[in-house]
């Protein structure tokens, strides 16, 4: 019972992410919810997902081939943030990360929430030295290593700041550097042993099958009014985690 409602939860979070992004906010919980600790869930929750954001950049191949030397300097970078992060979760220990929660996913929701603000504050910031460019990518690897939702826009954020207008290439190349920084931490939870396997192929089978049917209801959903209820079903995650 607890393995297909963790399918179902998968199916769901994989639909949400092919239509409008925000299917961790299905997925988390429901691997918490099945009696996982909070840590465990989100090492297994990045498995889950993986290959989501590692899909896609096959189809970006040409964007990617054009980025050029650039881009390999910026995955040098996301690689050792993601590092960094995962490293942090694991030392962060179960109970420490726990009190974490709340507020990691109301960071989350909120990023979801303003995610085309940020992208339009960002594109002022542009004049910024490529150090400082620098340091908000390894910012954001961390981040996504340490927790991941809503890493997608942060990452699109720092390709703005960047300067990288084209939405193709941006698109490629964010989801280049996300699987870079899933991957990295990919490797770290499985080889520390921190992923709940059984809970987490329930939940990445169920994914593929929710991704592949959002892709052909892509185009009858209204995005906008699915990015809605997704924020809505972040906050009401936020203040129960707050409560609880």
């Amino acid at each position: 019972m607890i393995l297909f409602f963790l399918f179902f939860a998968g199916i769901v979070g994989g639909g949400v992410n092919a239509i409008a992004g925000g299917g961790t906010f299905f997925t988390f919980p429901a691997l918490i919810a099945s009696g996982l600790d909070p840590l465990t869930a989100n090492a297994s929750n990045a498995v889950a997902i993986y290959p989501g954001h590692a899909a896609a950049v096959p189809a970006y191949r040409d964007e990617l081939r054009v980025a050029g030397r650039p881009l390999l300097l910026r995955s040098a970078i996301v690689a050792l943030g993601g590092l960094l992060g995962a490293g942090l979760l694991l030392q962060t220990g179960a109970v420490a990360f726990e009190g974490l929660v709340p507020w990691l996913l109301l960071a989350a929701t909120l990023l979801f929430a303003f995610g085309p603000a940020l992208a339009s504050i960002s594109a002022r910031l542009q004049s910024q030295s490529r150090w400082m460019t620098s340091g908000v990518e390894f910012l954001f690897a961390v981040y996504g290593g340490y927790f991941g939702a809503g890493l997608g826009v942060l990452l699109m954020a720092a390709l703005t700041i960047i300067g990288i207008r084209d939405v193709q290439m941006a698109n490629a190349q964010k989801n280049w550097l996300a699987t870079i920084i899933t991957t990295i931490s990919v490797l770290v939870f499985a080889l520390a042993g921190a992923v709940a396997w059984l809970q987490t192929i329930a939940v990445l089978f169920g994914a593929l099958i929710g991704g592949y049917g959002g892709a052909r209801l892509a185009r009858r959903i209204p995005a906008g009014a699915l990015r809605m209820v997704v924020i809505i079903v972040g906050l009401v995650l936020s203040a129960y985690y707050f409560t609880i």
